[in-house]
């Protein structure tokens, strides 16, 4: 595939990257730490078939998530018919009673939806988590892509490859699918976000603008932007901060990175905010044992994609098998992301398997497990020798006029190679996705 040429030219393109600003900063315990997010000239490369199934899985699987989301802020049905218990809705904290009632612009919750996976060595694709909230990756790929063409141009132009370009096109499309009226705005935390490098990249690529709160405010349950030429309206929002910190007259009060009133805006119907508040409630990771069953209610269809095998405790069932065979499964803390709180039963000392069980027990809500899936490694560089290290796939689905599958996709890698957990926050890498088009 021409590999050989981006191998000799992988110093440039992280050269060139660091140059960009294509970092990923961690702000914790009171320290911002910014660095760089390695990037690994080995693609991962899926055949045009494989990608199609993928495609139609995904299709499915955010499609019958926006349902879910409509029926839990209005209906309910999913509940009254015993599909989902009420209390992995009311006791999910993405949940947001101040979302009750509120119809979004065109009737889409989850527009940018992160759906990540893993292939198994048998060949079988699980997904792994849902994300909806505020997914970030989509820019890494992108900017790599770009780079990598700048230096192999050959091996661009004589490879079948689809070409990603398409995501700032695509993205744009959403937003002005469900404009209210005005500009399209890229909402940025600001400078110290993990993410900031790609808020900047995607509002370029989609001809948005780029704002933080102090360039935003409401009047007359109007969002405007402070322009250099006077007040412009907002009629869609991608907002790049979590839903507590949106509004400070809503949600969080002591939020200096929201916009008061905003929520009132968006009540309204006076603009789009892109995902939703409240989308949290469907990426919960109690919720994802669901989703199956959601494309069969909502859809009236088999799924497509599988989840891994999960088990819920709080299923008396579940609770113990999951407390038997502790040492077959992973544990996930549902409130927890980015690869943090995440415990393998094997790796546990006997005193603190017994604690998680009797944390398990008192908390059955809190936890789910899953069989640990023994997913393909892929061919990463460790220096001049290539090794094969755990990797998963973030794959992006944008829902507007149509359900689109970007022809792309974040492969994130682990760096440590007795470690399945590839988290940028972990220390993981990245890869470019390329998807063959015959």
């Amino acid at each position: 595939m021409g590999l050989a040429d981006l191998q000799k030219h992988v110093h440039v393109i992280n050269e060139q990257m660091a140059r960009y600003g294509v970092k990923f900063g961690i702000y914790k315990n009171g320290t911002y730490n910014e660095r760089l997010f390695p990037f690994d000239p080995i693609p991962r490369i899926i055949e045009m078939d494989e990608f199609g199934l993928l495609e139609r899985g995904l299709r499915q699987r955010v499609d019958a998530l926006n349902r879910f989301l409509a029926d839990i802020y209005a209906d309910k049905n999913i509940i009254r018919d015993g599909v989902v218990p009420e209390e992995f809705v009311y006791r999910s904290p993405g949940y947001l009673a101040q979302c009750e009632g509120i119809a979004p612009p065109k009737g889409i919750y989850s527009h940018i939806s992160g759906i990540d996976l893993v292939k198994g060595k048998n060949g079988t694709w699980y997904v792994l988590e849902d994300n909806l909230r505020i997914p970030s990756g989509a820019s890494y790929p992108l900017i790599a892509r770009q780079l990598c063409r700048q230096c192999c141009p050959q091996t661009f132009r004589e490879r079948s490859i689809r070409d990603n370009r398409s995501y700032g096109v695509a993205l744009k499309a959403v937003m002005d699918h469900v404009n209210c009226g005005g500009i399209n705005v890229i909402l940025t935390p600001g400078r110290y976000n993990s993410a900031y490098f790609e808020h900047s990249y995607l509002a370029e690529q989609s001809e948005a603008v780029l704002a933080e709160s102090m360039d935003l405010y409401v009047e007359n349950n109007c969002v405007f932007y402070r322009s250099n030429h006077g007040p412009v309206k907002v009629g869609a929002i991608y907002r790049r901060l979590s839903d507590d910190f949106m509004d400070p007259l809503c949600f969080r009060p002591d939020s200096v990175i929201g916009v008061p009133n905003l929520m009132a805006a968006y009540r309204a119907g006076n603009v789009a905010i892109l995902n939703t508040p409240g989308n949290g409630v469907a990426d919960d990771k109690g919720i994802y044992y669901f989703v199956p069953k959601m494309v069969k209610y909502y859809l009236g269809e088999e799924p497509i994609l599988e989840n891994a095998p999960t088990y819920l405790p709080y299923f008396k069932d579940d609770m113990n098998y999951t407390l038997e065979h502790l040492d077959d499964l992973v544990i996930k803390d549902v409130a927890e992301a980015g690869g943090y709180g995440v415990v393998f039963g094997s790796a546990l000392p006997a005193e603190k398997k017994q604690a998680l069980k009797e944390k398990i027990k008192d908390e059955p809500r809190r936890f789910i497990s899953q069989q640990v899936i023994d997913f393909e490694d892929l061919p990463v560089m460790d220096g001049n020798e290539v090794v094969g290290r755990k990797a998963d796939l973030r794959a992006f689905v944008l829902s507007g006029d149509a359900t689109y599958v970007w022809p792309c996709g974040l492969t994130r890698f682990s760096r440590n190679p007795s470690s399945f957990i590839v988290n940028s926050s972990q220390g993981g890498g990245f890869k470019d996705t390329w998807v063959l088009s015959r």
